[in-house]
């Protein structure tokens, strides 16, 4: 008689799904460079620079001893800041964050690479590379984390007119902030 197995844990095979995930990575990557074409393609038009694909995708365009250089910089910081909420949005668990806030810097760093025919050999394009890591992974652990801490409401009261619950203005409480006793009899509807 074979062994019978143990049932997966709700939602284990969802969670790790390989077609989820791979999705996600690409959405995530997606919205990371669009989001920096955007950011990249305004700051180049205020600043009266022509808008190149360099500046996306060439890590020979992130300089230190140059303006334009730390403008890009300020600009991919910028980027990370707004895609913390795109992985608040796809991800929402914490503990994923670091994989994907790495994963999307990786592909980042092949793209790079794939686009000059060079690995970067700039100090300034590391390090910028590091901090905007860094960055999107403690925000987005820590908005994830927020999130998923979070009181859940189960039913409850209606919401006043303003918008809180009457559990969030307390409630069943007299003038004086303490709570009413009510026997038994009165909550049933019989004096």
């Amino acid at each position: 008689m074979p062994r019978r197995r143990r049932p997966p844990r709700p939602g284990a095979l969802a969670d790790l799904s390989p077609t989820r995930i791979l999705t996600q990575i690409t959405l995530l990557q997606v919205l990371y460079y669009a989001c920096a074409a955007i950011l990249i393609t305004f700051t180049a038009l205020v600043a009266g620079k022509q808008v190149e694909v360099d500046l996306l995708l060439s890590w020979q365009s992130l300089r230190g001893d140059t303006t334009v250089g730390w403008t890009l910089g300020l600009v991919w910081l910028l980027n990370s800041l707004i895609c913390v909420v795109f992985i608040l949005l796809l991800i929402a668990r914490s503990k994923l964050v670091p994989d994907f806030a790495l994963t999307i810097h990786f592909i980042h760093l092949v793209v790079t690479s794939l686009y000059t025919h060079s690995l970067p050999t700039n100090l300034f394009w590391w390090i910028l590379q590091a901090g905007s890591a860094a960055l999107m992974t403690f925000l987005g652990m820590w908005a994830c984390q927020w999130r998923e801490l979070r009181p859940i409401m189960f039913g409850g009261r209606k919401t006043a007119g303003n918008g809180s619950s009457e559990a969030e203005r307390g409630g069943d409480r007299d003038e004086r902030g303490e709570y009413e006793m009510v026997s038994m009899h009165e909550a049933e509807g019989n004096p």
